[in-house]
């Protein structure tokens, strides 16, 4: 009997160290994800939000944006379409209390139709409802981009791109103060003017 009690704590150690052993190879294998695998474009942008203000630019863009050189434009891969990053970049500017959004869209995209690029009118019908209420303008592809120039000079521009591969698609962003109209600033200059006066 002492004998096989001690037969039998014997098999239950060895099972413990088995399934401890097997415990630490499962945990071995297990690959920890890489801190750049898990950080997603809407985290990336979500953390340089609160570091853009006036006069900064947002620009959601089609596949073929190409990389430009000026040190003012930070670029991420959204790997996603445009209406999907537009929406949600458009909501967390509309969530912030210091930005409010100034959106453009390329004057070229009216003209563009389904025989020069299929699916398009679809794109149009949708990006078109996103927009309505923001009272976007439309400017000529190179009037956009001698703003962006302009702007890239002395502010910074973050670039999200897509996989969009139509054209003339893109949705660009002027920043603007959230909480100081430009009506406001015209009343503060003309304030400003006339105490000069006296």
């Amino acid at each position: 009997m002492k004998n096989s009690n001690i037969f039998f704590c014997s098999l239950v150690v060895v099972l413990m160290l088995f399934l401890e052993g097997c415990e630490n190879n499962n945990a071995v294998k297990i690959k920890q994800p890489d801190k750049m695998e898990t950080l997603s474009w809407q985290t990336e942008f979500e953390d340089i939000l609160p570091l853009l203000g006036h006069r900064n630019w947002i620009l959601i863009v089609d596949k073929a944006f190409p990389l430009q050189s000026s040190q003012g434009m930070k670029y991420i891969n959204t790997g996603k379409n445009i209406l999907e990053v537009a929406d949600s970049v458009l909501a967390k500017i509309d969530q912030s209390s210091h930005v409010q959004a100034i959106v453009y869209t390329d004057a070229e995209l009216q003209f563009v139709n389904e025989n020069l690029a299929p699916g398009i009118d679809i794109y149009k019908s949708d990006l078109y409802k996103m927009l309505w209420r923001y009272n976007f303008k439309t400017l000529n592809h190179e009037e956009i981009f001698a703003k962006l120039d302009d702007a890239s000079k002395l502010f910074n521009v973050v670039v999200l791109k897509t996989e969009m591969s139509l054209p003339y698609t893109s949705v660009f962003i002027e920043l603007d103060c959230g909480y100081w109209s430009a009506e406001k600033e015209a009343k503060l200059r003309q304030a400003i003017a006339l105490q000069n006066q006296k």
